[in-house]
């Protein structure tokens, strides 16, 4: 930064800065961990050269330090594991309701909640993109944008169907249901990775916002519908009152989808991303969340079970994640196994 003409371009000075910042975040840490460490083998001298009156005190203390250095040892493992490509890029989480009716669509916005209070727990900003809404009840789709540092190598670990089972508010016998909903998460790609796509491949559908509107945002045609015609892939975004906006919106999700499907073609493995949800329904599920006959979450993934089902439902799905990042992600145990052939 000190070097002569450093500042002549003010972008790449940027980007110089935002990498050093970066690699401050994810050292300093460590080396003050490190030193803390070595406060705690002074402790330890301390207690054992202590008199018999002060030795129990000062091992009450030393034993409060060790337990805190194990908690910020756990902060520090799970963040190791966050060293994919894009593992620090803004995510994009879709939830798409299966199979389970006016129940499936009700059990979506449960899942779009609890996500958004999730993002609020980390400190993540988020942007609503498009809800659909359902023709009774809850919605059908939803997608949002989560931004933030290490929004994607967080969130990704929810890709996959979830499912519910209660006491349905619907049912007028009050019957146990079973709702399933997908879970799409992918991250949203930098300006450096080019993604060419032809105005010729897509078409564009302009028509007026549904749902929740006013400040002119249901009095104008700005919904924009991007369909992409080789693929089948439609990318939906009417949050904006602009509709340059939305569209502009509506491409960067586009090129972000279409970069993780040019990378699971690349990669031929069946579980990852698309491949691994599979049918929204029985057998494919990675989560199930029972409120009846009995509350338990389990991760049928990790083997991680909680009874604190409404916590979970209120965002505290922090313990599922970091369990599916030290189990390791296909990608991960694929690498270890092409290793060791």
């Amino acid at each position: 930064m000190g070097a002569p003409g450093f500042w002549d371009s003010n972008d790449r000075a940027q980007k110089h800065i935002a990498k050093l910042n970066l690699l401050k975040r994810t050292v300093l840490p460590v080396v003050a961990f490190q030193r803390k460490v070595e406060d705690v083998d002074v402790m330890v001298e301390l207690v054992g050269a202590a008199s018999p009156a002060e030795q129990e005190s000062n091992a009450r203390e030393l034993h409060a330090t060790v337990e805190a250095l194990v908690a910020e040892m756990d902060k520090l493992e799970i963040t190791a594991f966050l060293s994919g490509q894009f593992d620090r890029n803004n995510a994009i989480l879709s939830i798409q309701a299966g199979a389970g009716g006016t129940e499936s669509c009700d059990w979506a916005d449960m899942l779009l909640r609890m996500y958004s209070r999730w993002a609020e727990r980390r400190g993540f900003a988020i942007d609503v993109q498009d809800v659909q809404v359902g023709d009774q009840a809850g919605i059908t789709k939803a997608t949002i944008f989560i931004k933030g540092e290490n929004a994607y190598g967080y969130a990704k670990a929810e890709r996959g169907v979830h499912r519910l089972v209660r006491i349905s508010p619907f049912d007028a016998n009050k019957r146990r249901h079973t709702s399933f909903c997908a879970v799409d998460v992918i991250a949203e790609i930098d300006q450096e990775v080019a993604i060419d796509v032809p105005d010729s491949d897509i078409r564009v559908d302009v028509y007026r916002s549904s749902g929740k509107g006013g400040q002119g945002v249901n009095t104008t045609d700005s919904a924009v519908r991007i369909t992409h015609i080789p693929t089948g892939m439609v990318v939906v975004c009417q949050n904006e009152r602009s509709q340059i906006k939305n569209r502009a919106s509506a491409m960067s999700v586009l090129k972000a989808r279409l970069y993780e499907r040019k990378l699971d073609e690349q990669r031929s493995e069946m579980e990852r991303f698309y491949g691994e949800k599979g049918e929204i329904g029985w057998g494919s599920q990675i989560r199930s969340y029972v409120l009846q006959p009995y509350q338990m979450v389990k991760d049928l993934r990790t083997g991680m079970t909680t009874s604190d089902t409404q916590g979970v439902l209120d965002g505290d799905i922090d313990r599922f994640i970091y369990a599916w990042l030290r189990s390791g992600s296909p990608r991960h145990r694929n690498k270890e196994i092409q290793m060791d052939e």
